[in-house]
């Protein structure tokens, strides 16, 4: 029986990423407040809020500073735009300061409401970019299998996984995929890391070489793939990608919506990847989630050639009503001054090897093939069988009933395609609170372990070769 609200909640909304004929029948998980890396439901009871929301919520919830300045700023001025040469000094700092804390060069930033929002204006810029290079041939696009980069028709076609094209008609045609850099699950019987990174470079030169290099625009990644499953590329893969995508004339552009300020234990996970990329898109913890706001970086010879255009064409033809929307800037100024002033971006660096330590431990787990990640981010992948990786059938939804025996445990992570389970915590949890995730993670894993058991659920049957 659903509570009054479940109920309403039914009947009125419609839910991203579900099942919406199961939710009918089960209804969803109503929160009403929260607090530091806690969230309570409509009944009062406590969650360990291990996604950070939606990878996101990086100082945690009720952060008064950041409310604080959301309320000053909406008293003050709570929206103006920045069409035709308007302004306001919050997306004037906000843009100083992220200036200065890229990992690249950078000119100028463009401010967007969303990660989808900054990854397509990615995939425009780099087209109007050939166009004022008189390559209008030179347009597509290539990305990881796996990879993901939104959900608008461009960034959908650019994100990697099957539910994000399956009756949508995508991914349009320019869109091409590369190897996920997943070792566990794609690396060949003996293949080293290394050796394995170096096959992907050569399937990618490959697939520009098809396509013809006169024709490829753009390599987007992310530093770690989020929601493709939590994957962690190999040390030194970007390296070798990043020298064909220079033998080719490839832009480079990394996806840090996830990784971006902070949970790699850098600023940007492109340093802690060792990543060279010509631009960057960001969102989520620029603001700890508390307001919609994204952008990407702008380098100097793209910026001179808007300008060159935008004398041809008499204006610069894009941007959104809430690009740079003076609320969200004034809270990503505070966000970012509470990172600085806190040491918050070191702290990661200090708590990750407890986290990773004890999601590593998770891999011995009789259930658990792979449990691997970087900074404060993992990802466990859930298999029938240890040795061969052999998988359930995806239909049993072994990841999913694993999230919600953590929920039942008072643990909130997130089950992803591949039966893979992620854990993405607020960047600001404490060690005994790291401690608590993972305790009822290993609850979780043991009632899923009950759970297959009495289903008698059995791995698929091996593949032919």
């Amino acid at each position: 029986m659903l509570s009054n609200l479940a109920a309403r909640d039914v009947e009125t909304l419609i839910h991203p990423y579900t099942n919406l004929a199961t939710f009918r029948e089960t209804g969803g998980l109503v929160l009403e407040r929260g607090h530091g890396v806690w969230v309570y439901d409509s009944d009062g009871r406590p969650y360990l809020e291990g996604m950070a929301g939606l990878w996101c919520t990086a100082l945690g919830y009720s952060n008064e500073e950041l409310v604080d300045a959301a309320k000053e700023q909406m008293s003050r001025l709570p929206f103006t735009h920045l069409f035709s040469g308007r302004s306001h000094d919050p997306a004037i700092e906000l843009a100083e300061t992220l200036k200065e804390l890229m990992p690249v060069p950078t000119s100028k930033i463009f401010f967007t409401s969303s990660g989808s929002e900054a990854n397509d204006t990615q995939v425009k810029l780099t087209w109007y970019l050939n166009n004022a290079l008189g390559r209008p041939k030179k347009k597509k696009i290539i990305s990881h299998v796996k990879g993901y980069h939104g959900v608008t028709v461009a960034t959908a076609s650019m994100t990697g996984l099957p539910a994000n094209h399956a009756d949508w008609d995508l991914p349009l045609p320019g869109f091409l995929h590369t190897g996920c850099p997943h070792h566990y699950r794609y690396g060949e019987t003996g293949e080293t890391e290394e050796a394995f990174s170096t096959r992907l470079a050569h399937e990618l030169e490959a697939l520009i070489q098809r396509e013809g290099p006169d024709t490829v625009a753009a390599f987007v990644a992310e530093p770690v793939l989020g929601a493709g499953g939590a994957i962690v590329p190999p040390v030194g893969y970007y390296a070798k990608i990043q020298a064909v995508l220079d033998r080719h004339d490839v832009r480079f552009i990394a996806d840090e919506v996830i990784c971006g300020l902070g949970r790699l234990g850098t600023w940007f996970g492109s340093e802690a990847m060792g990543m060279r990329p010509d631009s960057v898109s960001f969102a989520k913890a620029v603001t700890s989630g508390y307001m919609p706001l994204g952008g990407i970086s702008i380098d100097e010879p793209l910026y001179r050639h808007m300008v060159s255009q935008s004398a041809k064409l008499g204006t610069f033809g894009h941007g959104t009503t809430y690009s740079g929307h003076p609320v969200a800037c004034a809270v990503a100024l505070k966000t970012i001054a509470i990172y600085r002033r806190d040491g918050i971006i070191e702290g990661v660096a200090r708590k990750a090897p407890h986290f990773q330590a004890r999601l590593s431990a998770l891999a011995d787990h009789p259930i658990v093939g792979e449990a691997r990640g970087l900074g404060l981010i993992g990802g466990l992948e859930i298999v029938a069988d240890k040795a061969s990786k052999r998988q359930y059938d995806p239909r049993a939804g072994i990841a999913a009933r694993c999230v919600a025996f953590a929920q039942a445990e008072g643990l909130i992570v997130r089950f992803l395609a591949g039966d893979r389970v992620a854990v993405c915590p607020p960047l600001v949890i404490a060690p005994d609170e790291i401690d608590t995730l993972f305790d009822r993670l290993i609850r979780a894993l043991d009632r899923t372990q009950a759970w297959i058991a009495s289903e008698g659920l059995e791995a698929l049957p091996a593949a032919r070769g």
